[in-house]
């Protein structure tokens, strides 16, 4: 820890003294952008967190082909793929598990209940992003449970006038890659459709992929009150080749399909704003342990969230107050897992003071969430922030966080893994120090933090057994971390280069750990 301060300091002295540096060229667009991801809409220079935004000209000007290939790239975030072609891939933040960050499409949750292998499967083909809000540290004052670790909020673009785009790729083994874009702006409404597809017959045995994937975006009576549509439908298909076995006589196979359905609209005035929408997700997951004989071992499962929430801001002389209600319901039909329910209930309320002629801000807030199955929490926290000038910001944040069991955790049963009906729910309490600099050319933050959780989710069996491996709330884990990024922007004749850095490094500290084998600790 004492070389995270003083990296910390000589990170604070060196900003403070190249403050002076590339102040001639025009602002970056990241000055105009406002975070979304929050309940308070705060421009992305006067946040107090460690928030990291992806721009349409950075998907652009990347070689990443799809959301996991281009997350990969940054500090902090860690993806873990099983297959090719975006077939599956897990996503973690800061050293959590897959279960403890949470995936938004236009700030509607894609949390799934069954398990969070499935978060990715609702992320969006790069042609519709406007940019990716990375939310790192505790989020649960903000989003929820499941924002354990962070979130990651993809937007997406609001019109793209009168056009279209195609995209084809072929490739060896049978590759073909396919996309068609759209726009189109009629006289009330506008309209952005994509289709895609990506499949192949696999490079090694039983790793054929055929993926498809569509994407609907609609404003209706945009010259009035505008409500937007949006749909979105993913359907997978693929080889999953020691997926979940090392056993390499099980031809493993999975299909996935992955639905959203949601209607949005804003009502605005000079002090107050308020968001409500209603969605409808549904995610489908098909598998077989020997993809040449189904009746061997097959599981089912179908889960549908059906919500509505409605978030609002207030300006007052005081501030920015934000509060919102989200209410929703999961169901759940699956052979394994059985028949399943459960109604979520979340409120938030967060406010924003400003001291020192707008320098100095403080943001306290609390959640408060109920579960039907669960007990009822609240999740406090505090963003404070320091603008020591106009390109450099000190900020600290605290908070709680949470995550409940998925139904995987809860009920899952096969041969080798026994899921445990009496877990209790993941907490961990954070702790963050930061600063960041941005000017037009160059652009650095640095942060450290802690983290002390406890009742974390393992699957475990004794070293001197057999025996399957059973869901349990392990003891206490300390997670101490450091992040760094950094870009340069410069120019090679007429063409514009970016040079970018980042550095993580984590260190975890498992109290009263025993001797059971642990499948992912």
């Amino acid at each position: 820890m004492r070389f995270y301060i003083r990296f910390f300091i000589c990170f604070f002295t060196m900003m403070s003294c190249f403050n002076g540096i590339a102040q001639d060229v025009p602002t970056q667009d990241l000055d105009s952008v406002t975070i979304t991801s929050t309940r308070i809409d705060i421009p992305f220079k006067e946040n107090s967190r460690t928030i990291t935004v992806i721009t349409a000209a950075d998907i652009k000007n990347s070689a990443a082909v799809n959301v996991a290939d281009l997350l990969q790239q940054f500090a902090g975030v860690d993806i873990r793929r099983r297959g090719t072609g975006g077939s599956q891939a897990d996503l973690y933040i800061r050293g959590g598990g897959f279960d403890q960050t949470l995936l938004l499409i236009d700030g509607i949750k894609m949390d799934d209940a069954q398990t969070g292998h499935h978060t990715m499967n609702a992320a969006l083909p790069l042609e519709v992003i406007e940019r990716i809000e990375i939310v790192k540290g505790p989020a649960a004052r903000i989003f929820g449970q499941n924002a354990f670790t962070g979130a990651i909020n993809i937007v997406t673009k609001s019109k793209l006038n009168t056009t279209v785009s195609t995209n084809v790729e072929t490739g060896s083994f049978g590759q073909f890659n396919g996309s068609v874009t759209m726009g189109g702006e009629l006289e009330n409404s506008s309209h952005i459709v994509h289709a895609g597809k990506v499949s192949s017959q696999g490079y090694r045995i039983n790793s054929d992929y055929d993926n498809s994937n569509y994407f609907l975006k609609s404003v209706f009576n945009k010259n009035h009150q505008p409500v937007e549509m949006l749909a979105t439908f993913f359907d997978r298909k693929f080889g999953a080749q020691n997926f979940y076995t090392t056993n390499p006589t099980f031809f493993e196979y999975e299909e996935t399909q992955n639905s959203l359905l949601a209607f949005t609209t804003k009502f605005k005035s000079s002090k107050l704003k308020i968001q409500p929408r209603v969605y409808w997700k549904r995610n489908q997951d098909m598998f077989l342990l020997r993809r040449d004989e189904p009746g061997f071992f097959r599981n089912f499962h179908i889960t549908h969230k059906v919500g509505a929430e409605a978030n609002a801001s207030y300006t007052s002389k005081l501030g920015v107050t934000g509060f919102g209600v989200d209410l929703s319901k999961v169901f759940m039909s699956s052979n394994n897992l059985g028949e399943r329910n459960r109604f979520m209930a979340n409120m938030f309320l967060e406010h924003q003071f400003k001291f020192a002629n707008n320098t100095l801000d403080i943001t306290p807030g609390v959640a408060l969430t109920y579960f039907s199955d669960f007990k009822f929490h609240a999740f406090p926290g505090l963003d404070i922030g320091y603008k020591i000038n106009d390109n450099l910001r000190a900020y600290g944040n605290i908070g709680y966080t949470y995550r409940i069991p998925t139904y995987t955790d809860l009920f899952y049963t096969d041969p080798a893994t026994q899921g445990n009906p009496d877990l209790e729910p993941e907490e961990a309490f954070s702790q963050e120090l930061g600063i960041k600099y941005m000017s037009s050319k160059f652009s650095a933050s640095l942060a450290v933090f802690n983290r002390d959780a406890e009742n974390l989710i393992d699957y475990i069996r004794p070293n001197t057994s057999n025996g399957v491996f059973t869901a349990t709330n392990i003891t206490e884990v300390n997670t101490k971390g450091l992040e760094f990024d950094a870009s340069y922007h410069f120019k090679i004749k007429d063409f514009t280069q970016t040079l970018s850095v980042g550095y993580a490094n984590l260190e975890d500290d498992i109290l009263n750990q025993n001797e059971d084998l642990s499948r992912y600790s």
